[in-house]
């Protein structure tokens, strides 16, 4: 298994978007979700040095096309990405606020359309 440093290395806003118009869909909602309230924290002034690395390599890990489960296979496939994701988001909880969210789901309502007949617990 890599170390996070790798992953941290990993990390370029290209290939993190390059991802995300590649495989949002097959990723879903919930993964891109918290992959974009990383994405956004990590553009925040506050957010110290050790919170943006612990961002960019959780970001490395799901922009790496072979981790522990591959990601082409639906669903199933990005269940080890949203883990980390979720970990890497409870270490850095503080620095994601009203404008980090605002901007995610921004996002994320042009790429999925409004999510309001189906709320997530992803909080």
């Amino acid at each position: 298994m890599s170390s996070n440093n790798e992953y941290e290395n990993a990390f370029s806003e290209q290939g993190f978007r390059d991802k995300l118009k590649r495989y949002a869909r097959t990723a879903g909602r919930e993964v891109v979700e918290k992959a974009l309230l990383l994405y956004y924290a990590m553009q925040e002034d506050q957010a110290p040095a050790w919170a943006k690395a612990t961002i960019a390599g959780a970001l490395g890990y799901f922009i790496v096309p072979l981790d522990a489960i591959a990601d082409l296979t639906p669903a199933v496939g990005y269940a080890d990405d949203l883990g980390v994701l979720v970990l890497a988001i409870a270490a850095v909880a503080t620095y994601i606020n009203d404008d980090v969210r605002a901007k995610a789901t921004g996002k994320l309502d042009a790429w999925f359309g409004p999510q309001n007949e189906r709320e997530s617990d992803s909080d």
